[in-house]
């Protein structure tokens, strides 16, 4: 392992961006998907390594990723729904935020997007299945909805709820629209244009299945907004 001046660590197969939480205030994380489990672990522990301090993240993991990670850290790793966060994680410095999942189908976008908050030093809660299709569900939720500070809202098939949550609160909106649904959602194009087409003003989307951007910016919104 060789540690560059520059700022990134080069690993021989790939050049860990070590220098990003100093550039931007986030640490890079692993985006496991095409990797093997013995790189996304290399990967981890080079992060781990120069930022001790800081929850070592990779997402997309799959089963024989997941058994890897919990060999190599142990106690130290958390895994659910293909994420995998490595470190103890920070106590809340902003937020809240609320994770809003339509169904329990969106739940491990939702999920991937809840801890990458949470390691981000995010106060984060999620509130899932509370889709349009019973809307009383999430009627029962609004107090709770109108304080947070960030909302993001995870659904898929007609991608409705984010335009239905935006107009019931007044802090930023954050879409994220899921593959999931029958053939006419094209795996999650038809959720992706509802929410661009949103009659909602304010509603910022970000691409198909990403629960990890979708946390990145809410972290960025809320840090600015706490420093200023």
């Amino acid at each position: 392992m060789q540690y560059d001046e520059q700022g990134y660590t080069d690993l021989g197969w790939a050049k860990i961006d070590t220098g990003r939480l100093a550039r931007t205030g986030a640490a890079e994380a692993v985006f496991a998907a095409g990797k093997t489990p013995d790189q996304v672990v290399g990967a981890l522990r080079a992060l781990r390594e120069s930022h001790p301090g800081r929850v070592a993240i990779a997402t997309r993991c799959d089963e024989a990723c997941v058994a890897q990670v919990k060999e190599a850290f142990g106690d130290e790793a958390v895994c659910d729904r293909g994420v995998a966060a490595i470190g103890e994680f920070p106590e809340p410095e902003t937020g809240p935020v609320a994770v809003v999942c339509a169904g329990t189908s969106d739940l491990p976008v939702a999920r991937e997007a809840e801890l990458v908050a949470r390691a981000s030093g995010l106060d984060t809660r999620l509130i899932a299945d509370v889709g349009v299709a019973g809307l009383h569900r999430l009627l029962d939720k609004v107090p709770e909805l109108r304080e947070a500070a960030c909302v993001i809202v995870v659904a898929g098939m007609d991608g409705a709820l984010p335009s239905v949550v935006a107009g019931l609160v007044g802090a930023p909106v954050i879409a994220v629209p899921t593959s999931v649904g029958y053939g006419a959602a094209f795996g999650g194009l038809a959720p992706l244009l509802t929410m661009l087409n949103s009659c909602s003003p304010g509603v910022t989307v970000v691409n198909i299945d990403n629960g990890f951007g979708a946390a990145m910016a809410a972290a960025r919104i809320l840090n600015v907004k706490a420093e200023r």
